[in-house]
């Protein structure tokens, strides 16, 4: 049940639009039909359940899934610094893709929920405008409820979306009832008749019938929330109620081949008392399929962080028996202005359906890639070839969405360009920063702290000094050590490590540096909630103050004035870390980049 509301919601609204989208392009003949909904079948059985939901799910870090995942499963099996670059490089692009598809998939979601309430009497002359603002409210209310956390509304997810298919399977059996001659779609060789005889006409469908496995990659991204046999268990259920309802649309349509907006149209000829209900119960799924990408983006941005791919962006702990529910204030205002403006440019969701699709096509054949890679350096031979044959499969749908780049679909670019160069630029930054400061050598700088500790003045009490390397020591380190002649009966450097595998956290102390110099270190996984404080209470450390570096960068070069900006406006790690503040100095050491 939690995963139906968790992990669902995306691929579970796509019948409101897929089918009506493909014969906005195609007349609606006995053999487009049988051929496209042969198509969305196979479809979701070849990329939803082989490429996610067995090939992607068998390869995990305890437990936990996504491009993150792959890239630290298939680093350590890589033996040159080139090829360690190419998998970084294709997780970035596979992590900004993902952001770029989750700001269109609320903005879609909605707009088609709302459109449906056309068929209402009294409501058929509503115009596009309103329509838009209707939509905007409800997406601007999904995220203005974000601060508050989902915990408190997660329980009825689970309930709605069941309710969700089980509608969408109900409705798609009555409307086979007048034409059961669609089930033969199930036959592949009806959707291989339709590309053939079709050629390039039928490749640009191939661009809109992918529609109907958009949120697929959530089989895999969620993993780690439920555990690979629930996700399973749910996909089976909901393969079965979608592909009854995308078979039971095809068979109303061979019925009333002048149908326009397909899955209302369908409930309202067939149960006209239960259209309103249907309707609702649509715009509650939308607002779940948006909630779980939001959640997922939020989780995305927070794996980014920790493994040092963005800057330190505040985060607030929005439950306190889930360490897992997080809210990122940044990120949630961007992708409500994205989807405000989305909506605002396409105005109607058959358009948006027009330009999207590229970054969701792009993020599973990246996916593929990953998987076809781990699978034969692991010499898992007929893994890596069916894994192989997907990714063809993915690079094939790929190529059909590139005809939407004039059509709106550089958006979808254009906005997964910011998170992309937001990356690359706070990593080089960071490399570039690291070269310039001023680091002693460990032996050089035990050798100094020996002799001033035996022969200067110390303050009673425990200091604690935050450093990323023990091996090498900053520049505010020293400074504050032997220039300033800040030195205290027990100094102690804390170290936060991150862990290749997303869960588990441990603090312990290791092997004195000399006489009042001591090494806390502490390891945990890149998905964990760090609590510093508990962490050192337990160690039994009460330290008197904390001390940590800060870099006032000076620079000409434009962008890293930029990079500058980015450091100076988000929070630094010590915010990030929630060490106590009333402790806290900060020593600024000048740089130059």
């Amino acid at each position: 049940m939690k995963a139906l509301g968790l992990v669902f919601g995306d691929i579970g609204t796509s019948p409101i639009y897929t089918v009506t989208v493909v014969f906005i392009l195609l007349p609606s003949t006995p053999e487009n039909v049988m051929g496209v909904i042969s198509l969305i079948v196979w479809t979701m059985t070849v990329l939803v359940t082989v490429q996610f939901g067995w090939l992607a799910m068998s390869l995990s870090i305890r437990g936990e899934g996504g491009k993150i995942v792959l890239k630290e499963i298939l680093l350590p099996l890589l033996t040159s610094k080139r090829s360690a670059a190419i998998v970084s490089f294709i997780a970035i692009v596979g992590v900004s893709l993902f952001i770029g598809d989750g700001i269109i998939t609320p903005a879609i979601s909605i707009m088609s929920a709302v459109e449906g309430s056309l068929l209402i009497p009294g409501l058929e002359n509503m115009s596009g405008t309103m329509i838009v603002v209707i939509s905007m409210v409800i997406a601007t209310l999904l995220f203005l409820v974000q601060k508050r956390g989902t915990e408190k509304v997660a329980g009825a997810f689970g309930p709605v979306t069941a309710a969700w298919f089980i509608s969408l399977a109900v409705f798609g059996i009555v409307s086979l009832a007048d034409a059961p001659v669609i089930l033969g779609a199930i036959n592949p060789s009806w959707g291989i008749r339709f590309l053939v005889e079709n050629g390039f006409v039928g490749v640009i469908v191939l661009g809109e019938v992918i529609l109907c496995a958009t949120g697929g990659e959530a089989l895999y991204a969620d993993m780690g929330h439920l555990g690979a046999r629930p996700i399973r268990q749910a996909w089976g259920g909901v393969f079965v109620a979608l592909a009854l309802n995308y078979c039971g649309q095809g068979a109303f349509l061979l019925t009333h081949p002048d149908a326009k907006n397909i899955l209302f149209e369908m409930v309202f000829n067939y149960g006209r008392s239960l259209y309103v209900p249907f309707l609702v119960l649509s715009i509650a799924a939308t607002i779940i399929a948006s909630q779980a990408m939001i959640s997922g983006t939020f989780s995305m941005v927070y794996q980014a962080i920790t493994t040092r791919m963005m800057p330190m962006f505040k985060v607030d702990y929005t439950s306190e028996e889930r360490k897992s529910q997080i809210y990122i204030a940044s990120v949630n205002w961007f992708l409500l202005f994205a989807v405000l403006f989305i909506m605002m440019e396409f105005g109607e969701s058959s358009r948006l359906a027009a330009a999207y699709g590229l970054a969701v096509t792009g993020t599973m054949t990246l996916t593929g890639v990953l998987m076809t890679w781990i699978f034969a350096l692991r010499k898992k031979r007929c893994l890596a070839v069916i894994a192989f044959l997907v990714t063809v499969a993915d690079a094939v749908y790929l190529f059909s969405t590139l005809h939407k780049i004039p059509h709106g679909g550089y958006w979808s670019l254009v906005l997964a360009t910011v998170p992309f160069c937001l990356i690359v630029l706070y990593v080089q930054g960071q490399k570039r920063l690291y070269r310039t400061m001023d680091f002693m050598s460990l032996e050089e700088f035990l050798h100094k702290f020996t002799r001033v500790y035996e022969t200067a003045p110390r303050i009673k009490g425990t200091a604690l000094f935050l450093v990323k390397d023990v091996k090498e020591m900053p520049f505010y380190v020293t400074q504050t050590m032997f220039f300033h002649g800040v030195i205290y009966e027990t100094n102690v450097f804390v170290s936060i490590i991150k862990r290749d595998d997303p869960f588990g956290v441990i603090g312990f102390f290791r092997e004195d540096l000399a006489a009042g110099l001591k090494v806390f270190e502490i390891q945990a996984g890149y998905m964990e909630v760090i609590d510093v404080e508990d962490l050192l209470r337990e160690a039994g450390i009460e330290e008197r103050a904390v001390f940590y570096g800060l870099e006032d960068i000076s620079t000409r070069n434009l962008i890293w004035k930029v990079f500058a900006l980015i450091k100076k406006v988000t929070p630094t790690f010590i915010q990030f870390y929630k060490i106590p503040p009333k402790k806290l100095h900060g020593v600024m050491t000048k740089v130059h980049m």
